[in-house]
């Protein structure tokens, strides 16, 4: 059996894996359970994922990547190994290709340990594409051609801003507000406002149950379940959608910003190939209540958010991966 050429969106968030001639074969959550005392994994992915904010105090579930890059390696090749084994992908005697994403503006030293914990946990060549390209190529934008393109990737752990053209980035920003701030930012919150405590998991809920970045652009209400700071005992509250706009706005406004940043550093041109394509918003980010309202309205563009964002840049790693002569000859290969 020949082994197969695999596609990795190694999210902050979320792992997807395309794998050739098979589409999209795993999405799990970037979580992995270890027991303290003897740095053995325990479990890997949703798994893992369920017991965030549930584990006794041996054990720890922790995510390995932080704002788009690795902040644990062991952890990240073990991870990487785990799911790839999952796969069943390696040849009886080869090794898959991996084409592997990172944010964009990432150091050459976060690159060289996305690059080894890839080959580590079995590529034979691996290569590394930034992450608004590949987003871009999934969600249907011809970025080959020889006019602007522009995509904003919120993902879990950055936001990726791109204009892109002839298949190479024009300009680019990135920066580390994206899902797992929201999340944050409704935690924090919720603590000032109502002294209560509340897990990243209720907070990720609240997200997507009645939150909205658009002013007035959503009025629903959830009742949520914390600790009380003050009493220490557990505590019911009632949260809407107005106050939630309020504890996102700060962190949006820097989303607007960076695409603010790119548009200016545009080349004309470009900007009025802008005009008329509009901008794609791809990501976890982009099925954030009132963001793409809020964005047409800031940047005076059209903004249409792409058709499955959360797997743009999964999708996007198997065209590239179709299309590897395209892929540019100055990325390195192991």
């Amino acid at each position: 059996m020949l082994s197969r050429d695999i596609g990795i969106d190694l999210g902050t968030a979320n792992v997807l894996i395309y794998v050739k001639g098979r589409g999209i074969v795993l999405n799990e959550p970037s979580v992995v359970a270890l027991d303290r005392s003897t740095n053995k994994v325990l479990a890997v992915g949703e798994e893992a994922y369920q017991m965030v904010g549930r584990t006794p105090g041996n054990i720890v579930a922790m995510r390995p990547l932080s704002d788009g890059v690795i902040a644990d390696f062991e952890v990240t090749e073990s991870m990487l190994k785990h799911f790839i084994n999952k796969l069943n992908v390696k040849g009886f005697l080869s090794k898959p290709r991996i084409l592997i994403c990172c944010p964009t503006q990432i150091t050459a030293v976060e690159q060289k340990a996305i690059r080894e914990a890839a080959e580590k946990s079995g590529g034979k060549m691996v290569y590394l594409e930034e992450e608004p390209k590949v987003a871009a190529v999934g969600a249907g934008m011809d970025i080959f051609e020889p006019s602007g393109n522009m995509v904003i990737d919120i993902g879990g752990g950055t936001t990726d801003v791109a204009v892109l053209s002839l298949g190479s980035i024009v300009t680019a920003e990135s920066i580390k507000v994206a899902g797992n701030t929201f999340d944050a930012d409704i935690m924090s919150y919720v603590k000032k406002q109502y002294k209560l405590l509340i897990g990243e998991r209720t907070a990720e809920a609240i997200k997507m149950s009645v939150g909205t970045v658009y002013p007035g652009g959503r009025n629903e209400e959830m009742e949520i379940r914390g600790r009380d700071i003050m009493t220490g005992l557990p505590r019911i509250l009632t949260i809407t959608s107005t106050e939630i706009e309020g504890a996102l706005r700060e962190s949006v406004a820097q989303i607007v910003q960076a695409s603010k940043n790119v548009l200016e550093q545009t080349p004309p041109e470009l900007s009025a190939d802008i005009i008329d394509r509009g901008v794609m918003l791809t990501g976890g980010g982009a099925l954030l209540h009132g963001i793409d309202q809020l964005m047409a309205e800031e940047l005076k563009v059209p903004i249409f958010v792409a058709e499955n964002p959360m797997d743009c840049v999964a999708i996007g790693t198997g065209i590239m991966l179709d299309n590897m002569d395209r892929i540019s000859s100055k990325k390195r290969k192991i």
